[in-house]
């Protein structure tokens, strides 16, 4: 590995200049710009196809994330489903999330049609571009050969590499992360207005996706922007503020837009008891995470299954410290942590007399102050998913790839040639510790690698080295007596750095690949097959026959019928893209409709049918969802399931006149 910065072709554009790239240039974008190594782009490129290709390869058994896939569903045939972020075609009531990552899934589908995989395309592209932007992020500030690292790093983080290939929002949030820091970096060479706004329109792209976890990232910004960018403090303060605004103009804009329109005029914002668009972003997204039950929101129920009603054995409860370095988490994001915070470290102290505007040191600030931010907010949350903690590896990555680096350098150092075997000791040490969890995983791999990891650390600790540089005399390539040592840290590094890579490419394995909300399960066993376009784009055969059924009873009816759980809703759904209307939301909590516009639509000849059974939709006895229930049964008649054809799982009741 060369060092970063000494082999290159030709000196780069001073500071502040742009070469204007030629069309030919353009062109050949196989080929390395004139600042980098040669081998820099293709081998660039050799790591995004391979992220495309460890995303992609399992998308056509991506499975549906159920609950939301019907939402997309929803708004891939309805526009103003689109619009409002609705989970039923007939736009009554929103999903219990900001709809931002569903849109370019609706999109996808609205093109290619609905299936498992034209939702997961998108997650895919997102993937490929976080890639990207991440080497070119890390580029900038530490070199060619560290970017290199953290993107190919991130990209087969075990996480990322699960959640890439599968409909999740947490994809979206990610590069929208990713592109933020890449334009916050770029504004703070020098000191530029535009460059921070723009990064803080990606953090409010990115609370589209996930609301409030895209914010954990403002303090790092906010910090590394006021205590290093060069600008006087006056102006430094009115550029965050700027920035800012522009973050919260673009994060509150879906909130703005449920808030002004008038209730009769959009759906009902699930998750609330009083149709708040605040409410649920801030409260049953937000504060119900840390236990705290806000006032106008149902009980957000993290101690009950998710949505696809599978549970997860990772799931820990709120406020637990060691919740990050549990297996069951670490194994899925934390490798590198070793790496990582001996990046962090030495970075700090090696520019810790740099001058206040040096670009490096503020860079180690910014990864690191992300870091430590969601390291105390996710700590403290009750974390159902391990996606949730896909917003680590971007930090991860760069200040793992950047230990790497300075501790290569440090080989030439008489004063720190201890450095990279204490790292690479400490390092292997953590990863034995994780994959010793799981000893039944590619044995073969595992063990082999570690024993060649821990032979190149003895090596490097007790064997001498030739004539070493010392501090500051010049660097001179090519020298022999330092060659054999560093083929020797090479490849204890790619040794070590083998096992949590072979986790990441596990997802090539459709047994550990998992449906969309069982990403991440991991190689501790199979966790469950992915749901085929088969099984899922048609009805069966009892409900297809209730689908024709009431279809050909529907009378001009707005609704076909409605149902007494999103989750009967959804089996009709999904494969047809028809209006049923869900009674009581996601939880069957939610006020929505009421007894009163429920009788109202049927006496309008809107709604004709009732399905009650199935999963779901119990609500509580003093819930809405139990009144309408009531007088179901006492005001409305239930068709034989002879009549129907449709089983007797589901109950059906025909409300109105005729009833």
């Amino acid at each position: 590995m060369a060092d970063a910065g000494t082999v290159t072709r030709a000196q780069p554009a001073p500071e502040g200049t742009v070469d204007a790239p030629t069309r030919a240039s353009r062109l050949r974008f196989w080929r390395s710009p004139a600042d980098q190594p040669r081998w820099a782009r293709p081998a660039l490129l050799a790591v995004a196809a391979l992220a495309a290709v460890v995303y992609g390869w399992q998308v056509r058994h991506a499975g549906y994330a159920e609950y939301y896939a019907v939402a997309v569903r929803s708004m891939s045939v309805s526009w103003r489903a689109f619009l409002f972020g609705a989970f039923d075609p007939g736009a009554t009531v929103t999903v219990d999330k900001l709809a931002g990552a569903f849109l370019p899934q609706a999109l996808s589908a609205r093109v290619f049609g609905f299936h498992p995989w034209s939702l997961a395309l998108p997650q895919v592209v997102e993937g490929v571009v976080s890639v990207l932007v991440l080497y070119r992020l890390v580029r900038r500030w530490c070199g060619a050969p560290a970017g290199l690292l953290a993107a190919a790093m991130f990209a087969l983080t075990p996480i990322v590499a699960s959640m890439f290939g599968h409909p999740m929002e947490d994809a979206a949030l990610t590069m929208c992360l990713v592109l933020a820091a890449d334009a916050f970096v770029a504004a703070l060479a020098g000191a530029r207005t535009g460059r921070l706004a723009l990064a803080g329109v990606w953090v409010g792209l990115g609370f589209q996706a996930k609301m409030l976890q895209s914010w954990l990232v403002l303090p790092a910004f906010a910090l590394t922007w006021l205590a290093f960018a060069p600008a006087s403090r006056r102006r430094r303060l009115g550029q965050v503020a700027l920035a800012g605004a522009a973050t919260v103009a673009v994060s509150l804009a879906w909130v703005l837009l449920l808030t002004v329109v008038p209730a009769g005029d959009r759906p009902y914002v699930d998750g609330t008891t009083n149709d708040s668009a605040v409410a649920m972003v801030f409260g049953y997204n937000g504060l119900d995470r840390f236990g705290a039950h806000v006032p106008g929101t149902v009980e957000s129920g993290f101690t009950t299954p998710d949505p696809t009603g599978a549970t997860d054995a990772a799931a820990s409860p709120a406020g637990s410290w060691h919740t990050l370095v549990d297996p069951g988490y670490a194994t899925q994001i934390g490798w590198l942590y070793p790496l990582a915070l001996a990046g962090l470290v030495v970075g700090l102290l090696r520019h810790r007399r740099a001058g206040r505007a040096d670009p490096v040191r503020a860079a180690f600030v910014l990864w690191g102050g992300w870091l430590a931010t969601a390291v105390v907010v996710f700590s403290g949350m009750t974390l159902t998913h391990r996606a949730y903690l896909a917003t680590l590896a971007p930090p991860l990555a760069a200040l793992a790839a950047a230990g790497v680096v300075l501790s290569w350098r440090a080989l030439r150092d008489r004063w720190a040639t201890w450095l990279l075997p204490a790292v690479l000791l400490v390092q292997l040490a953590w990863t034995t510790h994780l994959a010793g969890r799981y000893p039944g995983f590619l044995p073969w791999l595992t063990w082999p690698a570690l024993a060649t990891a821990a032979a190149a650390t003895v090596a490097l600790v007790v064997a001498g080295r030739g004539p070493r540089r010392a501090p500051g005399a010049p660097v001179v390539a090519g020298r022999r007596t330092e060659r054999p040592w560093r083929v020797v840290a090479a490849l204890g590094l790619a040794a070590v750095l083998a096992v949590p890579a072979a986790w990441g490419l596990s997802v090539l394995d459709r047994r550990y690949a998992g449906t969309a909300f069982e990403a991440g399960g991991g190689p501790s066993g199979p966790v469950g097959l992915a749901l085929d376009a088969d099984t899922t784009d048609t009805l069966a055969a009892p409900r297809r026959r209730l689908d024709d059924y009431l279809l050909a009873h529907r009378d001009g009816a707005r609704y076909v019928a409605a149902t007494s759980s999103w989750r009967t809703a959804s089996q009709f759904v999904l494969p047809t893209g028809q209006p049923f209307l869900p009674l009581g939301g996601y939880s069957g909590l939610v006020p929505q409709p009421t007894l009163a516009e429920l009788r109202a639509l049927v006496d309008a000849g809107e709604l004709r049918f009732v399905l009650l059974g199935g999963v779901g939709g119990l609500g509580t006895t003093d819930s809405e969802l139990s009144r309408i229930m009531t007088w179901v049964l006492s005001s409305c008649r239930e068709v034989p399931a002879a009549e129907h054809g449709g089983g007797d799982e589901l109950f059906v009741y025909r409300c109105g006149p005729g009833s």
